[in-house]
């Protein structure tokens, strides 16, 4: 039996933050410099009171309605996020009682961060094969801005809350090809929440600011951008390559990529290191940022939405971790 995506919807929250008002608190920076940098114009935050849950709803009744889905038929729901509403319950089963869906659906949540959406197909397709479900809910749904600090600017110019729903299904308009998974635990330190969990569970209060006066604190998001940057230049031209032999194709039968959206400078420099053609290679970021796992499930709901998607498009998700995943959507 094969599995495929019969639907892709995605939420953002309403309030928008502009580059002109991120300005306001980093006058050392400058309108043009965030975005010719990073490629984000504006991102979406969500507000005090919303969570993951809230978004992860609210994207799933798009798609509901927007491909007339019966909610009846869906018999799974897997949920992406490092962000949930709590330690305990599950969100996914909170979802799955907001949105009124069966008790004999399966739910789970799994913690992934930018290469989640993909993985989330290789969980979903593995449903569809084994012959659990048939129709699988695939939601993503990120709150970074909550774990950033208020004077982070080099995250805060990237980082955008968003959720996205993906119906996989026995039919659809694309079929999910074969996987690349891989995992490298080594690299955890260099992206990281530390505390709030169990292994440190109270704050830290350990602020600092480095050389750069980036804040750096256990209680905060932290990234160290060289490590990140390297990890990815040295994983993802082999991911690629691997992503291919696994599907019997060469690059040049790749009718487009559409990477995770990390941030321009960096998907710049692999599009060329990857000898991809600008016009093979899909970008948006520039008015939502980089939505950790939402970013790929967006991407191809825009790019499909120009008309950009047919034959074989290649999809590669990296990041924290380390974790990285490609797979091979066949378009009709």
């Amino acid at each position: 039996m094969k599995a495929f995506i019969k639907g892709i919807s995605y939420y953002l929250p309403t309030h928008v933050l502009s580059n002109e008002e991120l300005v306001k608190d980093f006058p050392e920076w400058s309108v043009e410099k965030v975005a010719a940098k990073i490629g984000v114009k504006e991102r979406h935050v969500v507000a005090d009171d919303e969570c993951a849950s809230d978004m992860a709803v609210k994207a799933a009744e798009k798609l509901i309605e927007e491909y007339n889905i019966d909610r009846s038929t869906i018999d799974f729901v897997l949920l992406c996020t490092q962000s949930p509403d709590y330690y305990l319950p599950t969100t996914a089963c909170l979802v799955q009682e907001r949105l009124k869906l069966p008790t004999s659906v399966g739910a789970l949540d799994f913690n992934l961060g930018c290469s989640g959406f993909v993985y989330g197909l290789s969980l979903a397709k593995g449903l569809v094969y084994a012959g659990i479900a048939r129709n699988i809910l695939l939601i993503t749904a990120e709150t970074y801005s909550k774990h950033l600090h208020p004077k982070d600017k080099g995250n805060r110019t990237i980082f955008g809350d968003a959720a996205s729903a993906t119906l996989v299904s026995t039919d659809g308009f694309a079929e999910i090809m074969n996987f690349s998974l891989g995992t490298d635990g080594s690299g955890a330190e260099n992206l990281i929440v530390k505390t709030g969990a169990l292994r440190c569970r109270e704050k830290q209060n350990d602020l600092i600011f480095d050389e750069s006066n980036n804040p750096v604190s256990s209680d905060y998001l932290y990234m160290n951008g060289s490590e990140i940057f390297n990890f990815t230049l040295e994983f993802v031209p082999l991911l690629v390559e691997d992503t291919l032999l696994k599907n019997h194709l060469t690059q040049t039968e790749i009718n487009m990529f559409v990477f995770h959206q990390a941030n321009k400078y960096m998907l710049n420099f692999l599009r060329k290191k990857l000898k991809v053609p600008e016009e093979l290679f899909y970008y948006y970021l520039e008015n939502v940022g980089n939505t950790v796992s939402s970013t790929i499930p967006i991407a191809l709901k825009e790019a499909q939405n120009e008309n950009r998607l047919s034959g074989n498009v290649l999809i590669a998700g990296f990041g924290v971790g380390y974790s990285w995943a490609g797979a091979v959507l066949k378009y009709n």
